[in-house]
């Protein structure tokens, strides 16, 4: 499961993979008891100390026990998908794709070795997850996310959608079953501390 990595190989422009803009929404079934999600599915945020769900929701197989993630309703087995999701005034945080076989309860490494392919982002760091970790310079006023995967080529990467720069792609990546599109907010562990959403955000497409 793992990739070859670049972070600057003639990657497609932006506008280039807008196109393949899909709708998506969270799935609640799927999401770790301390996240909070709206009601149309387009954000979560960590929901603080105690949290607010805490006994509240059942517990299933698709339910994240430990890490505070949580899937899409929807997946993809086979072409182009890209979304975008606004991180603004988060401090920490991680999104990208996930196969639908990964492990869901109890410690987990998140790496493509696990089924993971993402960025992570904390307090003075961005870095693509994986083994060992990829750390990237930091983007001044990263605001918004977006996330183009080629199923077929096997292909994740990564965009600053306002300054309308790539800023790293996973390739030759195998894919042999469905990816989801996955969220994680950093903890909310104070009042005013971290408690912006993260929001998946419909394309605003510019030249």
């Amino acid at each position: 499961m793992s990739c070859a990595n670049t972070s600057g190989s003639e990657p497609l422009e932006l506008k280039m993979v807008q196109q393949y803009e899909v709708d998506v929404t969270l799935d609640p079934v799927t999401a770790h008891h301390w996240l909070i999600l709206s009601e149309d599915g387009k954000q979560v945020h960590d929901g603080g100390n105690p949290p607010r769900q805490l006994g509240k929701l059942p517990d299933n197989p698709k339910r994240f026990t430990n890490g505070t993630y949580v899937l899409t309703r929807q997946s993809f087995s086979s072409g182009r998908f890209y979304f975008e999701v606004q991180v603004k005034d988060n401090t920490q945080w991680c999104l990208g794709v996930a196969r639908e076989s990964i492990n869901r309860k109890g410690d987990i490494r998140l790496s493509p070795e696990t089924g993971y392919w993402f960025l992570n982002y904390y307090k003075d760091g961005l870095v693509f997850g994986d083994n060992p970790d990829v750390r990237l310079p930091l983007r001044a006023e990263l605001q918004k996310v977006g996330v183009f995967v080629d199923y077929d080529e096997g292909l994740v990467s990564f965009y600053d959608v306002d300054a309308r720069v790539h800023i790293y792609s996973a390739t030759s990546c195998t894919f042999s079953e469905p990816l989801y599109p996955f969220l994680c907010p950093g903890p909310h562990k104070y009042e005013g501390t971290n408690s912006a959403p993260l929001i998946i955000s419909p394309v605003n497409q510019t030249d």
